[in-house]
């Protein structure tokens, strides 16, 4: 007898799951379900036929891979799951029943999960847990700004604030920051570590405002939390190792103590001093010398095979790194009591610098406002009333205009209530079709100028343009009575003198026009005569050639029906990804040339402003 194939037997009906079928074949909850999928990495997959997948239901459902659920089957925490929904069955009934001694002791024997092992699984090499950094530590710092709650318990937010400062201490011990940049969304922070990129936001500042619970779900967020610090604890211990540094690091104060939990200005204050405090090492050593051994190595190598290609880029690249590394060197920052101090501590010390503030406002300063050995005082306030001639006053953008230009910028533009130039993204990638002039200018710059050639070029960035046409127009207050006279007199014969001679161009101009155009009409008509008895005598005759031009909406037009038509040879199973390839140039094309649009109105708006105040300047002096 025939064995008779059943429907949804094979094929995709028999490898996809709905996550009710899911949760039945696990026996779980919807809330434990959805944290063993966080924890264990499973995701719902989208199949390439839903209605067969679906066994022909055509309504949308969730759908899980059935080998993924069969690997959820053999994980040990599934137990563990399964005790807490009894523990928490039992623990109601105690509470019920009003033992408080029996619901205390049933909390205290409460099972904990184990996610060392998940860890270890999923991220099989330490190189595997550096990519997945970015998510952890962007996570993490969310957290450590959080207050205590129902759901984000303080236990949770205390470690994510141990584990976070413990990675920023790392960063500045191997000087391991490349980019950073300032929006609305928070502070962003690149890092290179161990050969790997790492980027992460830390948020701003700002008293937390609790948001309802059809907002935000913040159990999934727990459950992504609890994962993610036991994965920071596991990197930060082997970061740590990899410099000779002591981990746990030892800091002078507590940052779990009861004040630091209670009071978030206090934990403000604790976090900061922290990031101010040198680390013990295992060997004695410093991570700078470590680090320019090195770099030493590396220029040495380079030295030995200058015939590679791409050996004089690695040097280079070496070489900017390791001026990066030191860039603020020998310099000393203070910070005044109204700037954030955190991103910009982080920033100093992590290339070298040192920095200080209010010893009587917040803990942690090394040297007082009155040293005189401060290079640079960093203020964001319209004034300030008492200076010191020996330092640089600017504002915090300077710092991070001059880590993503990777020199020491003028400060000139940044000074206290100076209209400061552009907050330039640091990462825009090489096939960017729109750059803005500003990073134009600084990349021509910094590729092949040199350093005077670099501060004008940065100087010339914030300019208005109307500088140089305006050297010519003298200030009303300046000028005498005399002098204005003079000023308006001579104004006048120039304009007299401009007028005439622009009559005499126009003119001679004409006559130009008129004369070519003679020559023109004779020459073609001698051409016309030429092939005209030519073509009567039927004989070979040499005519002077003619000039084709190109017509450059036909030109266009045959390029769009070559790309048709190259379209068409795509092969069928590459055609949807052509199509999206074009989808995405063009939705780039689209955006380049509306930003470009934005920045010609904008010009354009800023000449009829200089023109305007051109016009009333001139009214002032001939008037």
């Amino acid at each position: 007898m025939v064995k008779r194939n059943h429907k949804y037997k094979s094929g995709e009906g028999s490898i996809y799951l709905t996550r009710r079928a899911a949760m039945k074949k696990l026996q779980l909850s919807m809330k434990d379900f959805r944290q063993l999928c966080i924890l264990k990495g499973i995701y719902p997959r989208e199949p390439k036929n839903r209605a067969r997948a679906q066994k022909g239901s055509q309504d949308i459902k969730i759908l899980y891979h059935k080998k993924d659920i069969t690997f959820l089957l053999h994980e040990p925490i599934v137990w563990t799951l399964r005790d807490r929904k009894i523990y928490n069955r039992r623990i109601a009934h105690a509470r019920a029943k009003k033992n408080l001694a029996l619901r205390d002791i049933r909390q205290q024997n409460f099972p904990q999960l184990k996610l060392d092992h998940i860890v270890k699984e999923r991220y099989p090499s330490f190189i595997d847990a550096i990519k997945e950094l970015d998510d952890c530590m962007t996570l993490l710092f969310m957290f450590s700004t959080f207050p205590a709650s129902k759901v984000i318990t303080r236990e949770l937010t205390t470690m994510s604030r141990r584990l976070t400062i413990e990675f920023m201490q790392y960063v500045i011990a191997a000087q391991a920051l490349r980019k950073v940049f300032i929006s609305i969304k928070g502070y962003y922070f690149q890092a290179e570590i161990k050969g790997e990129t790492v980027t992460w936001i830390v948020p701003h500042y700002f008293p937390h405002q609790p948001h309802r619970g059809e907002m935000i779900d913040f159990s999934i967020m727990k459950s992504f939390g609890d994962f993610f610090t036991v994965m920071a604890g596991f990197i930060n211990y082997r970061l740590y190792h990899s410099i000779n540094l002591v981990y746990p690091p030892q800091f002078s104060h507590s940052l779990d103590s009861d004040e630091t939990l209670e009071s978030e200005d206090a934990f403000m204050n604790e976090r900061v001093a922290a990031l101010n405090m040198e680390l013990l090492r295992t060997d004695g050593s410093s991570a700078a010398g470590d680090q320019s051994a090195e770099d030493a190595e590396v220029l040495e190598w380079t030295g030995d095979n200058e015939d590679l290609p791409h050996v004089a880029k690695i040097r280079e690249e070496a070489q900017s790194l390791r001026k990066l590394k030191t860039l603020f060197k020998g310099l000393k920052f203070y910070i005044n009591r109204e700037v954030p101090r955190e991103p910009l501590v982080f920033i100093i010390r992590s290339f070298g610098g040192r920095v200080s503030w209010d010893k009587r406002l917040f803990v942690g300063a090394t040297f007082d406002e009155s040293d005189e050995t401060i290079t640079h005082q960093i203020v964001d306030r319209p004034s300030l009333e008492k200076q010191y001639i020996s330092r640089d006053y600017i504002q915090p953008q300077w710092v991070f205009d001059s880590v993503n230009q990777r020199r020491l910028l003028p400060t000139n533009q940044y000074f206290i209530g100076a209209v400061l130039p552009p907050h330039l993204s640091p990462f825009n990638r090489d096939d960017v079709l729109y750059l803005p002039p500003e990073e134009l200018r600084l990349k021509q710059a910094a590729d092949g100028a040199d350093e005077d050639e670099f501060e004008r070029l940065h100087s010339k960035t914030g300019a208005d343009g109307e500088q140089e046409e305006e050297e010519h127009i003298s200030d009303d207050e300046e000028v005498g009575n005399e002098q204005r006279k003079q000023v308006q007199l001579d104004f006048a014969l120039l304009k007299a003198f401009n007028d005439e001679r622009t009559d005499e161009l126009n003119s001679g101009a004409k006559e130009n026009e008129q004369q070519d155009a003679g020559e023109g009409a004779a020459e073609q008509a001698d051409k016309k005569g030429k092939k005209a008895a030519a073509a009567k005598s039927g004989k070979m005759a040499v005519v002077r050639g003619e000039v084709y031009k190109e017509n450059p909406q036909e030109q266009k037009k045959l390029t769009k029906q070559e790309e048709a038509l190259r379209a068409k040879m795509v092969k069928s199973k590459h055609r949807k990804l052509y199509h999206q390839m074009m989808e995405k140039q063009k939705k780039a094309e689209k955006e380049a040339n509306l930003l470009k649009m934005k920045r010609a109105h904008i010009e354009k708006e800023k000449k009829r402003e200089q023109g305007v105040k051109r016009i009333k300047q001139r009214q002032q002096i001939l008037g």
